[in-house]
Parts: structure tokens; C-alpha cells; sequence
């Protein structure tokens, strides 16, 4: 598995040939699944391929599941967090959260291997972002939206690698806890 960073709350992921791509931030990335945290409550999906509000959804052996984000959500827009299950793996991605998430969501997103946490004005605060990912207990956590993204890492007590991107296996999950992956964009 492959993940890449496209700046804001962009990621690809990519195994073999298949990927998913969340929130892009421009029309020229592609992927066989796309998924969108922040839409508006009248958007009608225009692509086959593409998950933009709370469901249960399937493509091509990833399984997603979402919730609304009611708190945070307005008539203007809705806010949507997501867990995909592939490859035997379990991502985690809040996109346009801020924390205010219902007790059984946070529990249906505990201990998953790869947590994506907004950090920022209107996002988590640094603190607020180690309790949460304290909470949820992910191998892994990778801020986006964050202006100081090592922080993140220094906050939770390790030393900030930045990295291209982040190549693993399940098996290279197993003994890590909230460890700390510092992406550049791309």
C-alpha cells in the first residue's frame, strides 16, 4: 500500500492497481474510488465511483462506511467521516471534522490501523488531536490541513520524519501505536 499527499485533506491510496483518492483538491487526480468528506446536502454524485455522503458502499473489494457528522453538518453543507476496510486494513479518515463526533461513531472507528486527522483554525487543536487519536488507538495517525504538521509528531512524544510518501504492509502495522507519519505534499 501505497499513500500520497496532495496538500489539504488530499490522499491517494494505492495498491496495485486500484486506488482511492480523498477530497482532491483539483479535477486532474483520478482514482477507481473517490471519496468526499465536505458536500453539499443537494449535490447529486455525477460519478459512478464516487462516495460523498453517509452510507455503505462497495468498489472493487473496498468496503466503505459513513457517517454524518450532525453536529458539525449545516443546510449549507454536510460533513461526512469515513471508514474503509481494505486489504484487511481499516482507515480511518475525518476530513472536515473538528471532533464533535457521536459516542458510537468514535467507537465504530477505534482501533483501526490508519487514522487521518485534521489539524488546524477550524480542525482538531494539536491537543485535541493526540486525545483523540489516544481514544481511537490507530497503528498510525497522518495530519492533514496542519501549517505545522511535524508538531503533530512532537506532540504525541516522537521525533518528526517527513516523508514522500508512506509505503507498508499490514504486517508492518502490527506493533505500532499512534505512531505518527508525516507526509509532504506533493
Amino acid at each position: 500500500m501505497i499513500i500520497n499527499y496532495f496538500g489539504d485533506g488530499c490522499f491517494r491510496l494505492q495498491s496495485g492497481d486500484t486506488s482511492l483518492l480523498v477530497d482532491p483538491n483539483n479535477n486532474r487526480l483520478k482514482a477507481d474510488v473517490t471519496l468526499k468528506t465536505l458536500a453539499l446536502p443537494d449535490a447529486e454524485t455525477t460519478a459512478i465511483n464516487e462516495v460523498s455522503f453517509p452510507g455503505e458502499y462497495e468498489f472493487k473489494d473496498i468496503y466503505i462506511q459513513g457517517w454524518p457528522v450532525s453536529s458539525e453538518s449545516t443546510g449549507k453543507f454536510l460533513k461526512t467521516v469515513y471508514l474503509v476496510k481494505w486489504e484487511d486494513m481499516g482507515f480511518v479518515f475525518l476530513g472536515h471534522a473538528s471532533g464533535n463526533l457521536e459516542p458510537e461513531i468514535v467507537e465504530e472507528l477505534s482501533e483501526q490501523d490508519i487514522l487521518f486527522i485534521p489539524i488546524g483554525e477550524h480542525f482538531f487543536s494539536e491537543e485535541a488531536a493526540v486525545k483523540f487519536s489516544k481514544k481511537l488507538e490507530p497503528a498510525v495517525v497522518i495530519p492533514s490541513f496542519s501549517k505545522k504538521p511535524d508538531s503533530l509528531a512532537k506532540a504525541l512524544g516522537q521525533k518528526a520524519e517527513i516523508q514522500e510518501k508512506f509505503v507498508f504492509k499490514k504486517k508492518d502495522l502490527e506493533n505500532l501505536k499512534n505512531k505518527a507519519v508525516i507526509l509532504k505534499s506533493a
